[in-house]
């Protein structure tokens, strides 16, 4: 019975205990097989990215950090900026020839242009022309001149009309009378007054709308009829003469500068002051590197409001202005020794309603064109000196370095050629 109960209990569904393995035999080998599949993924990704060896080549170094670049051919332009001041220039005494009081002036920064009226002295305007000879005389009709003559006849004296003479034939005196008067009395034409300053006065009366005259160095009875209709427009007393201080000449319209004396004041030198009406720039370059300034060198003036225009070297101070605590050569002192540098704006219109304020002026100094070049990044040092580039494939090429602009370089050298890449390392 003892038998047959044994069997019966094998036979149950129930796995006998012994064949069972213990709990941590059973965690080992999940950790195992765990590992393995690790394992295996790890090749099969080693064998997609290719980092498994080849069989013709070894293993390759990865590839080196940076950009990069060719090699351009191109023209290199260095430009260099100095310090200016935008205005109407250096204001200048008007050349006032009239004498007597200032009895009227006007506003600092108005124009005046041909025909206005400067300034008033002794309640007389005295009006704006335009020309290159200063006023010198006064212009209008010479005097005429008068000829008289007179002669005596029946005598050889001209201080008698009348003589007495005694005949040496006869001892008895003779008398004898005889008058012979002549007298003739003329008056010449007056003879006109002529020269370029009378030229220029009539371009400008004629430009004025006076005209009935030859515009010519004639000063004639046409040229003063025209002058009396002018001083009328004015308020003057119709004289047809114009006096030398009636009038003061300029190359075109002026502005306004500061005035040197007060209403009341007698005129003098310095009682009104102007500039030209053109705003232009100008800049104290240095004496020992204004080599740039020469006259038609065009440059770029940037505003203060951030617009550029552009500007052209209209004229060269020739004596240098010395620094502060320095003389004139610059051989101590805060700075360098300067000179003017005035600058022209042609289109007036671009620099907006800006009257006066600092700029800055760029230039060119000095251009290279149709040459090699590269980012200046892409230098690197050599260890035997100089300076080279690192081409695509890792090699160092020996350079020879040229002029420096806007973030490139000039390079040449046996080994560099338009189109080649090299690398600007990170």
């Amino acid at each position: 019975m003892a038998e047959t109960d044994t069997v019966t209990h094998l036979d149950d569904d129930t796995e006998p205990a012994e064949t069972a393995p213990p709990r941590g035999l059973r965690g080992r080998r999940t950790a195992l097989i765990a590992c393995a599949v690790v394992v295996v993924a790890a090749v099969a990704v080693v064998g997609a990215l290719g980092l498994g060896g080849g069989e013709e080549k070894g293993p390759s170094a990865p590839p080196r950090a940076g950009s990069v670049v060719p090699v351009t051919r191109t023209t290199l332009t260095e430009r260099t900026d100095v310090d200016g001041q935008l205005g109407f220039g250096t204001e200048i005494p008007l050349p006032v020839k009239a004498t007597g009081t200032v009895t009227w002036l006007p506003q600092q920064g108005a124009t005046a242009e041909r025909g206005d009226t400067l300034l008033r002295v002794d309640d007389r305007p005295v009006v704006l022309l335009y020309g290159s000879m200063p006023m010198y005389r006064d212009l209008g009709l010479a005097a005429p001149s008068a000829v008289t003559g007179a002669g005596a006849g029946a005598s050889d004296s001209a201080q008698s009309d009348t003589g007495t003479g005694t005949d040496a034939a006869s001892p008895a005196p003779t008398t004898g009378t005889g008058t012979g008067t002549g007298t003739g009395t003329g008056s010449s034409a007056p003879a006109p007054l002529t020269g370029m300053d009378v030229l220029q006065f009539e371009t400008n009366l004629a430009a004025l709308g006076y005209t009935g005259f030859t515009v010519d160095e004639k000063f004639t009875d046409a040229t003063a009829r025209a002058v009396k209709r002018w001083q009328k427009s004015l308020g003057l007393a119709e004289t047809g003469t114009v006096g030398v201080g009636d009038v003061i000449y300029s190359g075109g319209k002026v502005r306004i500068g500061q005035p040197g004396a007060r209403l009341g004041a007698a005129v003098g030198e310095n009682t009104l002051t102007y500039t030209g009406t053109a705003r232009k720039v100008v800049v104290n370059a240095s004496a020992s590197d204004a080599g740039w300034a020469v006259r038609g060198t065009v440059v770029g003036i940037a505003l203060p409001d951030g617009k550029s225009v552009r500007g052209e070297v209209a004229s060269v101070g020739r004596q240098a202005s010395a620094p502060e605590g320095g003389n004139a050569e610059g051989e101590s002192g805060a700075g360098a020794a300067t000179l003017p540098v005035t600058i022209t704006i042609a289109d007036q219109k671009s620099v907006g309603r800006l009257e006066s304020g600092p700029v800055t002026v760029e230039y060119v100094g000095r251009e290279v064109k149709d040459v090699l070049s590269v980012p200046v990044a892409a230098l690197v040092a050599l260890a035997e000196g100089g300076h080279g580039l690192e081409t695509e494939d890792g090699r160092f090429v020996a350079v020879k370095t040229g002029l420096f602009a806007d973030g490139n370089v000039q390079v040449s050298g046996a080994g560099v050629s338009e189109g080649m890449k090299v690398r600007i390392p990170e």
